[in-house]
């Protein structure tokens, strides 16, 4: 399979295999009036398999989600056909209206006005909890 090179535009390399469809709609992409590549299950030398996304023109991403979903994803950033940046998304220390509290006992069950906010409790685990009840956030659950 050939897929053309870009010009201008980001590279997302290194997802989780079978989690480009969930970026995708979370970065919404699909808004985008750009070419915008999805490549599943691309094989990779260290993780076996690995899912890509390359966005065929410069713009803003929240790359929140990208840390959250797995901050050992690798953003590229192509400028005139080469690679200008490359590095990695970092764990937000907050997550805002991305994940949905699971306990029925949450404010933001009875309080739906209220947003789900999940702080990060542990960097070496990857923890994030909700700000009103502790609950533990679900990455699965995105």
């Amino acid at each position: 399979m050939i897929i053309g090179s870009i010009h201008d535009g980001i590279v997302i390399d290194h997802i989780p295999a079978g989690r480009a469809m969930e970026l995708y709609s979370y970065l919404k992409l699909g808004e985008l009036d750009c070419e915008v590549a999805i490549i599943k299950n691309a094989v990779s030398g260290k993780r076996g398999k690995k899912d890509i996304i390359k966005i065929g023109a410069p713009i803003d991403l929240n790359y929140d989600i990208l840390g959250f979903i797995d901050p050992h994803i690798t953003v590229n950033i192509i400028r005139e056909g080469k690679r200008d940046r490359k590095f990695h998304p970092t764990l937000p220390e907050t997550i805002i209206g991305l994940v949905k509290c699971k306990n029925p006992r949450c404010i933001t069950s009875c309080e739906q006005e209220l947003p789900h906010v999940f702080c990060l409790t542990d960097r070496e685990n990857s923890i994030y909890r909700c700000r009103y009840c502790e609950t533990k956030a679900e990455k699965h659950t995105l």
